[in-house]
């Protein structure tokens, strides 16, 4: 494990979070030439990154239909469109990584909980379509072919795939350590203050100067804005024992569905099933922890009921926090009543890891004063 910061040091910039979304911006930054060093108050890779269910896909938890009606048909096709591109650097990066991190390109299906639900994921199909997006109309006769549930109409999608965050995030770092990268573990940050020619960070045993700063650490982040900019929920997630057959469920593609909340399902390379779902809003971690046992039951019983023929037993249960903003986008960028030099990579959402990957090569761009597409899509001031 990586040791605490106990001196004074120096660098382009310094990444508050050493979770999957401060290593995939600290992988864009080295790459660039840029020296980095990354802080985490836990030890890298825990925290939310290790209850990261990880479903790669550029679908939001925003139909792009919704989403333009929301922040305009330009700012949503965007988004839809950066999400992509995201997936599309997991690919490409995951597949540059000497190290195994899980990765499998899977398809998706989106289903219909309701028959109510048909028509509108039939529009959003057609929407998706004319913005160049993959994607197809299953309908129940499609559907009945390759899983063993039923439903009236369901979406596939191909660009879509699954990791393991925690070795993604591991292997990341190692690759920067190669190119210049410093990492430290239970380094908490308790001030960043801004002088004329440099940016000072504080922790409880050093001090860094850097030209800029970006902050990674998920919800944990909030403190260092001005104002909440998301409100918080709670998430559950179970995975089983490995199972002998994916018997009716073809491809082993992602499963998630329209209901809200939704549930969502994906297999592991070890054959076990992970599943998640049951959100509610957050209280305080006690309250989350409490309900594990209650949500993993019918998160378990209700994967027996799409995948009857699938024997399947309970390994392990979890709960986490997620962030959700109001327009469901991330934020990407400097604050507008902060320093410009301070930015934040916050890819709160369904989509957190194609959207930090996103995020790593925008804020590069403004680092180095270079302009990118998606610049200005995810600004707070938006």
């Amino acid at each position: 494990m990586p040791p605490p910061l106990t001196e004074e040091r120096r660098c382009d910039v310094v990444v508050i979070g050493a979770g999957i979304t401060g290593a995939l911006v600290s992988d864009a930054l080295t790459s660039a030439g840029l020296s980095v060093i990354a802080v985490d108050r836990r030890h890298p890779a825990h925290g939310s990154t290790s209850a990261s269910t990880a479903l790669i896909q550029y679908e939001l938890d925003v139909q792009l239909n919704e989403l333009m009606d929301k922040v305009g048909a330009r700012r949503a096709l965007d988004t839809y469109h950066a999400a992509a591109d995201g997936v599309r650097l997991i690919m490409r990066i995951c597949s540059e990584l000497e190290k195994p991190v899980g990765f499998r390109e899977r398809s998706t299906i989106y289903f219909a909980s309701r028959a109510r639900d048909a028509d509108g994921l039939r529009k959003e199909c057609a929407a998706r379509n004319l913005a160049h997006l993959p994607c197809e109309v299953l309908d129940r006769r499609a559907l009945a072919s390759i899983v063993d549930f039923e439903a009236p109409l369901a979406l596939r999608t191909t660009l879509a795939a699954e990791i393991d965050p925690w070795r993604l995030t591991r292997a990341l770092f190692d690759r920067c350590k190669a190119r210049e990268l410093e990492l430290y573990g239970r380094t908490e940050v308790t001030r960043i203050v801004p002088e004329k020619s440099h940016i000072e960070i504080r922790t409880k045993r050093g001090k860094i100067r850097a030209r800029h700063v970006v902050i990674a650490a998920g919800y944990e982040s909030e403190k260092f804005l001005p104002k909440r900019v998301a409100k918080l929920n709670s998430t559950y997630a179970i995975v089983t024992e490995p199972v002998k057959s994916f018997d009716g469920w073809h491809d082993r593609s992602l499963i998630w569905e329209s209901a809200r909340p939704y549930i969502y399902a994906r297999t592991t390379p070890d054959d076990r099933i992970m599943v998640g779902g049951g959100d509610d809003p957050f209280r305080d971690p006690e309250h989350r922890d409490a309900r594990v046992p209650v949500k993993a039951e019918k998160l378990l019983q209700r994967t027996r009921r799409l995948f009857p023929r699938i024997e399947m037993e309970l390994s392990y249960a979890w709960a986490g926090t997620f962030a959700e903003t109001k327009d469901g986008l991330p934020y990407m960028g400097a604050h507008p009543q902060g320093d410009p030099r301070v930015l934040f990579a916050l890819g709160y959402g369904a989509n957190g890891i194609p959207f930090s990957a996103m995020a790593g090569e925008i804020l590069t761009g403004i680092i180095l004063g270079r302009d990118h597409p998606y610049r200005d899509t995810f600004v707070f001031d938006r």
